[in-house]
């Protein structure tokens, strides 16, 4: 098929929200990258093809936790077993699903962009899918996950300095660092502060937002203003504490 072809199915896919087959085509169209680069549209396709599947199970995985804690403190010992041997078979999904789009990345994504905007997105994807595989792991697993995203991240971020503040992309870069910090490495100082300089900046760079990507800067200046309040008041409990 042509590359045409691979982005019309994969949209079609989307339509019909079979987020498998979307994914299929698009895992063919970012082969093609080492011949011509993903463009905007094709990129962000993959990137909501991956989000969806992954989303689903990483959001399957919180609430079977939840049941698995809930039975726990029942001292329903069969349950719990019961519970955790799904868990183990959505683990063993998003697995799959996270070693595929590094693979995807390391092999043709991130070689292939030729901009500092392509750059930091596939850099920032690295970083948000070990991150995913961070949330479940646990020791020695887990340690090597938050030691992959912590390094993509930081990748990323060098390299985002070389875009506006109010960039949609670096802003989500920001977003996405600081709840590392605050989740997976439990730095809630860190997390906050990193969240607070990428608002700052981009609060005093607002003239340069161009109108074409102000709604998406806009809601993840939200977003980094919505997490720091929340955390900023969650360390303060744990003072008063």
């Amino acid at each position: 098929m042509s590359r045409e072809n691979y982005l019309y199915a994969a949209k079609l896919s989307e339509q019909a929200e079979r987020y498998q087959d979307m994914v299929s085509e698009m895992k063919q169209l970012a082969a093609l990258a080492v011949e011509q680069e993903l463009s905007i549209d094709e990129r962000n396709l993959l990137s909501v093809a991956y989000k969806n599947l992954v989303g689903a199970r990483r959001a399957s995985w919180r609430i079977l936790q939840s049941v698995e804690q809930s039975e726990m403190m029942k001292n329903n010992d069969k349950r719990v077993g019961l519970v955790q041997k799904y868990r183990a078979v959505v683990e063993k999904e998003l697995d799959e699903i996270c070693g595929d789009v590094l693979q995807l990345l390391d092999k043709y994504l991130v070689p292939s962009a030729t901009t500092t905007e392509a750059s930091v997105f596939y850099l920032k994807m690295k970083a948000d899918y070990h991150r995913y595989l961070a949330e479940f792991k646990s020791e020695e697993a887990r340690k090597e996950a938050a030691d992959n995203t912590l390094g993509a991240y930081k990748a990323a971020q060098d390299k985002a300095m070389e875009l506006t503040t109010t960039n949609p992309i670096r802003l989500g870069l920001a977003l996405n660092f600081s709840v590392f910090y605050y989740e997976i490495l439990t730095q809630p100082e860190q997390a906050c502060s990193l969240a607070k300089q990428a608002f700052d900046d981009a609060i005093s760079d607002l003239d340069s937002l161009g109108e074409d990507s102000y709604k998406d800067s806009a809601l993840i200046m939200q977003l980094l203003r919505d997490n720091l309040t929340l955390w900023t008041s969650e360390m303060q409990d744990e003072g008063k504490a």
